[in-house]
């Protein structure tokens, strides 16, 4: 009977543990079930999505960037394809320098290549392709590819290169563009281009590339490519072409624009040429100027210190940027407001004795004029007609009058930096400085002001738009440098629509009577020399502005002063007279009398925009050594220098 209880017990416990582990088994069976059924059926679409992921690479395909060409259809910037040699430092399996070391066995690599690549690594990711050697000729692409087994994380690639075949000309209207950086990264991930930007390196960085860059840039397309294991590319599946950017059309005549950079040769200096009818630029000159294709790769340190360093400062806009005192290239301005605000009258004479005492303070003239009127004051250029009308006025009705003129604001023109410079009053001493005496507005700082000089400090886009305003009879129109856009695809080109022009309520006679006067001054004033023989009748004023200051009580004698402390010559100008096509400003830096130097430019860029003609080899000569007033030898023919071959060589 015992024999029969124990086999029962073992049957019952075996019984027990059949179960038991057919419960597990079950169990089992039935977690792989609903393993199965959660990944075949509750996640079968992001699992899909995942494995057709693996499967495939989406690859954008970075559009051809658009065409800036000026006025004429002349090319300043475009593109061109050339294979580059790129590392992707987290698939290299070794230090980057080591690597570098054994490419540069196969293909050069220069010290310069190599300083390049670094500031590229510091300021990219590590699974970015970054190139190490640029334009690589078709011998040494044979020659790394075959041995490209030997170099995980290098490889070649075709690419679209930037390239502006002028040069320095234009440099600081085209601007240049140049690899994406962290910040503009971080930028373009927060805005709703961040797709758009897919597989892009490069973005414009100044000048009409910045500002015009999503015209520019263009679409990105993809390829939908099937991949093998080891990731590389088996066939296409899918393609969506990109849409190249479109190109746009300056209003900038490059020939022009070369002409007044040739005539300034080694001075350093800005000219604004401006159509009074539009707003259109077509001149927009700062020299010096530098190369932008320096920027498009990064710049090496050797070049960019040189150029950041220059006391001649070539990468600063002086057309936008530059801020100067207008000299007396402020008193027609002056004289106009004088008329509008009831100052005085046409027929309101002063006399000009030289010089003039206000508080116990004698500022000086430089010579006696006798009996002024505002005629007489604008062709003579009389200081004391100005110092004793900028009293009259006081520093806030002149600013009041000269704020909406553009003076100290900010033109709008269509390319990003512009500086608004200074056009004092009260309120902006006050704001300006800190301490309570400084602050105040002393009623002896207020004469200057009306000679262009004291706290007045103005771009010479400024000074070409007011310049242009008046000469359009008060009609203001924003200055812009892109007239025009053309379509990539069907090559159409469309203007762009620009704002009406903005009548400034001025008097007609009042308007005509300051633009006789500034006739007088071509006529019969300080410039009548320099457009001696002109084929058109123009109006322009002279300016002379000083760089420092040297006292009341001190000559001024440019012999003693360093060149950095010598005064500025200016000169502004319109014609035709009766029905102004052109108006410009310019400025040679500390070359003085503005007759003797920045009238002559203007001189010859009118010759050119309204004669056709273009200046002698030996005039351009005379002028870049500042020894030219009337033209010297004979014109030539506009046609016949830009038809040239070379004529517009860097």
């Amino acid at each position: 009977m015992t024999e029969i209880r124990n086999l029962e017990a073992e049957l019952m416990r075996f019984r027990l543990r059949l179960g038991v582990v057919a419960l597990v088994v079950l169990l089992g069976f039935g977690l792989l079930a609903w393993r199965l059924y959660h990944l075949q059926v509750l996640r079968h679409d992001e699992l899909a999505q995942r494995a057709e992921t693996n499967r495939t690479a989406v690859v954008p395909i970075v559009p051809h960037r658009g065409e800036i060409l000026d006025r004429n259809g002349v090319v300043l910037a475009t593109n061109y394809r050339a294979y580059t040699l790129e590392i992707t430092p987290s698939r290299l399996g070794r230090p980057v320098s080591e690597a570098i070391d054994a490419v540069a066995q196969v293909v050069e690599v220069t010290p310069r290549d190599r300083r390049r690549f670094q500031r590229l690594l510091e300021d990219s990711r590590n699974f970015e392709s970054l190139p190490i050697r640029m334009r690589l000729s078709d011998e040494e692409v044979a020659r790394f590819a075959a041995q490209r087994y030997r170099f995980p994380g290098v490889e070649i690639k075709a690419r679209l290169f930037r390239t502006y075949p002028l040069g320095e000309t234009g440099a600081h209207v085209v601007g240049y563009i140049g690899r994406i950086n962290q910040r503009e990264k971080e930028r373009i991930e927060d805005s709703d281009d961040a797709a758009n930007y897919r597989g892009t390196d490069y973005i414009g960085k100044l000048g009409v590339e910045s500002s015009y860059e999503k015209v520019l840039h263009g679409t990105t397309g993809v390829e939908q490519m099937e991949t093998s294991a080891g990731g590389y590319a088996v066939r296409r599946l899918a393609s969506h072409p990109a849409t190249p950017g479109d190109s746009v059309r300056l209003s900038i005549d490059i020939h022009l624009q070369q002409l007044v950079e040739q005539m300034y040769g080694e001075r350093r200096g800005a000219l604004v040429a401006i159509d009074p009818q539009n707003g259109e630029v077509l001149a927009f000159v700062s020299k010096p100027t530098y190369d932008p294709n320096l920027f498009v790769e990064g710049i090496d340190h050797e070049t960019w210190d040189e150029l950041n360093n220059s006391i001649d400062k070539p990468l600063l806009n002086r057309a936008l940027r530059g801020t100067y005192p207008p000299g007396s290239t402020y008193k027609p301005f002056m004289a106009l407001a004088a008329l509008e605000t009831g100052k005085r009258t046409t027929g309101t004479t002063i006399m000009d004795g030289g010089s003039w005492t206000f508080a116990g303070h004698t500022f000086r003239s430089g010579h006696a004029l006798g009996a002024v009127d505002l005629h007489r004051s604008i062709v003579k250029s009389s200081n004391v007609y100005y110092y004793m009308l900028a009293n009259d006025m006081g520093v806030n009705l002149i600013h009041d009058f000269m704020k909406p003129l553009g003076f100290g604001q900010v033109t709008g023109i269509d390319i990003p930096g512009e500086t608004r410079g200074v056009l004092p009053s009260t309120d902006w001493k006050r704001r300006t400085y800190k301490r309570p005496e400084q602050q105040r507005w002393y009623a002896g700082e207020t004469i200057s002001l009306g000679i262009g000089q004291g706290y007045n400090n103005f771009t010479m886009l400024q000074l070409a738009s007011a310049t242009a305003t008046v000469a359009a009879g008060g009609v203001h129109h924003t200055p812009h440098l892109v007239k025009a856009q053309q379509d990539a695809i069907s090559l159409q080109v469309q203007e762009l629509p620009q704002p009406p022009g903005q009548s400034m309520g001025y008097k007609p006679d009042h308007v005509a009577a300051v633009k006789r006067g500034m006739v007088g001054v071509t006529l019969e004033g300080t410039s009548r020399g320099v457009f001696a023989g002109a084929p058109y009748l123009s109006g322009g004023k002279t300016g002379t502005a000083q760089a420092v200051s040297i006292g009341q009580k001190s000559r001024y004698n440019a012999a003693k002063l360093a060149e950095h402390q010598r005064d500025h010559s200016l000169y502004i100008a319109f014609a035709p007279a009766d029905n102004p096509r052109i108006a410009v400003a310019a400025i040679v830096e500390n070359a003085g009398f503005g007759a003797a130097h920045a009238a002559p430019l203007v001189r010859r860029v009118m010759d050119y925009w309204l004669a056709g003609v273009y200046p002698s080899e030996a005039d351009i000569a005379a002028l870049q050594r500042g020894q030219a007033t009337a033209p010297i030898g004979t014109p030539r023919r506009v046609a016949d220098v830009v038809g040239q071959a070379g004529a517009l060589a860097p």
